[in-house]
């Protein structure tokens, strides 16, 4: 009985949480379409002695809602997708990588603390902070994209990469509840850089 309770309780709870983020996202689609778009910023590469390592940060795309979302003990999931071209004059580009991974950001209420699993690295970073778990959670660091001698020295490349908010990030039944055309949906444009490696 009571573990049947518990499961009743614990589904209202999502269901009025539920509503309540439907509403405040209504109300947030004007205030977003004068806001600033999630993006991608810092967007360059550098190298280790043996990899072609990336960085990025992924900007503006915390809301109100997914704020109370998170201290609600919902899990955000963030999907990265990264692809590395080389080019060729007469052919289409060819690729030659292709990654996706995820970070996931989860509250514990009881401990106030925040963790941001990161799948490239596997492994999880904690902390009492909400900027620093916001931080933790946007940059990718130094993610080794490619051994170097992998690569050739007489060929270009285009490196691109973006991010978007996974829809998995909300349970089951929050997909009726929420439109995901709502704020708490995001997809950053493709950022490119095109790479030369120097002899």
């Amino acid at each position: 009985m009571n573990s049947t309770f518990y499961c009743i309780r614990k589904l209202t709870n999502y269901l009025l949480i539920g509503f309540f983020f439907y509403t405040l996202a209504s109300f947030s689609l004007v205030r977003n379409s004068y806001g600033q778009e999630t993006s991608v910023s810092d967007f360059t590469v550098s190298n280790s002695e043996n990899h072609l390592l990336l960085y990025m940060t992924v900007t503006n795309w915390l809301t109100e809602d997914m704020k109370m979302a998170i201290h609600n003990g919902i899990p955000i999931t963030f999907a990265f997708y990264i692809d590395l071209f080389a080019r060729r004059d007469k052919w289409p580009d060819k690729k030659i990588g292709e990654f996706e991974f995820n970070h996931i950001m989860e509250y514990d209420s009881l401990k106030k603390e925040y963790t941001i699993l990161r799948h490239e690295n596997g492994d999880s970073k904690v902390t009492a902070s909400f900027e620093e778990a916001q931080k933790i959670m946007s940059e990718i660091n130094g993610f080794k994209v490619l051994e170097l001698n992998e690569l050739d020295p007489q060929t270009s490349y285009i490196l691109r990469a973006k991010a978007q908010m996974a829809r998995k990030t909300m349970p089951l039944y929050f997909h009726y509840l929420i439109p995901f055309s709502s704020p708490w949906a995001f997809e950053t444009k493709w950022h490119k850089l095109n790479l030369q490696l120097t002899q």
